[in-house]
């Protein structure tokens, strides 16, 4: 009888871990597959790692354990062990989630993926021999060898992400051989296309915006190739330049991201730029940065691999990319709409509407024009200039410029005016706000006169030790602008309350919720036609409360 209970046991036990390590996995794949942003993610999302409903019933187990080896060694009696195992079998089915909310981005079973998937479980089985050795060494009498291995079984369930940290060490010299492989291929791929003309992106925001909006530009004159996405990593642009590269197009634009320092010298020293654009240095990734000094460093890998002859593009309104400027002395171009006087290309006459802005692009040798944009937001004008400028150093004209800047359209989640046809106008910023981001959505927001403002925002995320300040201060600014707050996560939101409290807004017009979905219910009950709708940031799924 024992023995049909444990084969049981052992497939509620195969189905549970199946579905705990597929979770994890679709966590450390977010987290890019490193092992360090994933314990990080472990320790300060325990409560999700470790649900509060699987910490009492992995303690129950143990306690059972406990109580029914006492009462086989007293009575020796097989029925303590059927009624352990019912007891076990009920407390890991219903340990298992079989629902969970729906991710914004949903696990993708890449080759790497399933590499680390398999890996896993070679892991998982390498702990099963283990126990079956241990249990081998006991005396087969012993009536409490079920109970065990089945105690052990539930360790190895309880602390399966850190499985998938040894999973992932264990995979890890096959993914860099693989790696390298088509690292090596896209590196002596882009070499063969001599005539090629490759613009580097980067910047702490407004590059994928910059990335988008400059290959729109150079469509005016030029067949072009953009890495698609936020695909910024050498493997995302390897994949690109080894599939879709060809000798048809005229430029490739690459995006460029960095996490860690020297994270932009490989991903430059892959793509080979002959013109390299900074947008923008601020506060984000301070969790790995540690300080902003450090991602000025690391942004400007991207100016330092550029070739002798290679043209250097600057946003001089960024105080931090102004410093960079300075001292450089290959060939650069200066963007902005502060200090005319000193920039190649510039912006005045601004005129931001509730729909789209209007403004005058100058050049140093006194040409002029006048652009219309659909796109919202004194920031976005920056991120037109650089687009120009890089334009400009390829030849084109400014009224080709301007051509291209009238059909550029809003890249989706970045100041996306979004209009159903209900009454309520709605503004999706829904991507990785930043402070200066976040500041310039409510700026957007705020030309809307004569209409109620509602914002929803879980806050931002990645600023480190500027966190809490960050959205304090944030807090504050949608006080001066805002009807009413929704609020998405109560520990995470601390910060926006605390500013929003400070500058003695009305409880009355905040709601805090746990997730999205409840925000979405609250924000029907509130709205009415003719407001306007911020969604501000939208948290990947690793740090939803």
């Amino acid at each position: 009888m024992s023995n049909i209970f444990l084969a049981i046991s052992l497939g509620i036990w195969f189905f549970a871990i199946y579905h705990r390590s597929k979770y994890f996995l679709h966590m450390i794949q977010l987290e890019g597959y490193k092992n360090n942003n994933f314990k990080k993610w472990i320790n300060e999302f325990s409560y999700k790692a470790f649900p509060k409903k699987l910490k009492y019933i992995f303690f129950g187990i143990i306690k059972a354990t406990v109580i029914c080896i006492i009462a086989l060694i007293i009575a020796k009696d097989e029925i303590f062990t059927i009624i352990y195992m019912l007891l076990w079998i009920g407390g890991i089915a219903d340990s298992i989630r079989f629902k969970r909310d729906k991710a914004k981005k949903e696990l993708v079973f890449t080759k790497r993926a399933k590499r680390l998937f398999a890996s896993n479980f070679i892991v998982i089985i390498i702990e099963i021999l283990i126990i079956t050795f241990i249990l081998m060494l006991l005396p087969y009498e012993k009536y409490y060898t079920y109970p065990l291995a089945l105690l052990l079984l539930s360790t190895i369930y309880y602390f399966e992400p850190y499985n998938m940290i040894l999973a992932n060490i264990l995979v890890a010299p096959v993914e860099k051989k693989i790696n390298k492989y088509y690292y090596d291929k896209a590196y002596n791929k882009i070499r063969t296309f001599k005539n090629l003309k490759i613009v580097g992106i980067t910047g702490s925001f407004g590059k994928t915006s910059t990335k988008f909006i400059t290959s729109t530009i150079l469509q005016e004159k030029y067949k072009v190739l953009k890495t698609p996405e936020s695909y910024n990593t050498p493997m995302g642009i390897s994949k690109v330049i080894n599939n879709d590269l060809t000798d048809e197009y005229e430029v490739f634009v690459v995006e460029m991201g960095a996490r860690n320092i020297g994270d932009i010298k490989e991903v430059a020293r892959l793509a080979n730029p002959k013109i390299g654009v900074l947008t923008a240095v601020g506060p984000t990734h301070l969790e790995t940065f540690k300080n902003v000094e450090n991602i000025m460093k690391t942004k400007y890998e991207l100016i330092e691999e550029l070739p002798p002859e290679g043209i250097a593009i600057f946003n001089y309104d960024n105080k931090y990319i102004r410093k960079l400027a300075d001292k450089t002395f290959k060939e650069k171009i200066l963007y902005g709409m502060e200090d005319t006087e000193k920039l190649d290309i510039y912006a005045t006459d601004l005129e931001i509407s509730e729909f789209g802005s209007t403004f005058i692009l100058n050049d140093r040798e006194g040409n002029s024009v006048k652009c219309r944009t659909k796109l919202l937001g004194r920031h976005n004008i920056q991120n037109l200039l650089a687009g120009a400028a890089v334009a400009k150093a390829l030849g084109l004209t400014l009224e080709e410029i301007a051509k291209g800047i009238e059909k550029v359209e809003p890249v989706p989640h970045r100041l996306q005016l979004i209009n159903p046809g209900t009454g309520v106008i709605v503004i999706d910023d829904a991507f990785n706000s930043n402070p200066v981001g976040a500041k310039a959505a409510l700026d957007v927001i705020n030309q809307f006169k004569d209409r109620r403002k509602i914002i929803v925002t879980p806050g931002m995320v990645e600023l480190g030790e500027q966190e809490f300040e960050a959205n304090k201060e944030f807090g504050k600014n949608i006080a001066n602008v805002c009807d009413y707050v929704i609020l998405i996560g109560k520990n995470r939101t601390k910060p926006i309350f605390e500013g929003l409290r400070e500058m003695n807004y009305s409880k009355d017009k905040i709601f805090v919720v746990s997730t999205l979905n409840e925000a979405t219910v609250k924000l029907q009950e509130l709205v009415k036609p003719g407001d306007v709708v911020l969604f501000e940031n939208d948290l990947p799924d690793t740090y939803n409360e």
